[in-house]
């Protein structure tokens, strides 16, 4: 039997309250968000080799290859599910696995705005707004924080 959302208040809650970030609690969630998202990206490619094996019409497979090919994408499907939750969980959103482009949601000025790190920075260094993307990021040293 599935469990019945909790009561708060009067209030039935199912899904968490959106978390909002700081630069300074970014930053520090990025050791756990950066093994979340090198996971993830590594278990993309696993399901794209897959993909590939049982897709293309050069690799002769038996049946029973193609039921194991189809079994492992299936399980890196699920894999790559429960890590988008995992970073979910922690309140990151991923745009794009394959650069490891993962946004936090940060309130500037009175508006949502999203911090911007990819996989191969070292830090978050950059923001935008939240109806932007990518190429409108701008350096974090002008987001005033309290």
């Amino acid at each position: 039997m599935p469990k019945s959302p909790t009561l708060a208040k009067g209030v039935v809650t199912g899904a968490p309250e959106k978390k909002y970030f700081t630069l300074a609690e970014a930053r520090s969630s990025l050791p756990l968000v950066r093994r979340i998202v090198a996971d993830i990206q590594e278990t993309q490619n696993q399901r794209v080799q897959m993909h590939v094996q049982i897709s293309n019409p050069m690799h002769e497979l038996s049946q029973q290859e193609v039921q194991d090919a189809r079994r492992a994408f299936d399980q890196f499907t699920r894999r790559l599910e429960a890590l988008v939750r995992e970073l979910k969980q922690v309140g990151a959103d991923l745009k794009d696995p394959a650069r490891g482009l993962t946004d936090f949601p940060c309130l500037h000025e009175g508006r949502e705005v999203l911090l911007c790190w990819k996989a191969d920075e070292k830090t978050i260094d950059h923001w935008h707004e939240a109806n932007a993307g990518f190429s409108a990021r701008q350096p974090a040293s002008q987001l005033r924080q309290k």
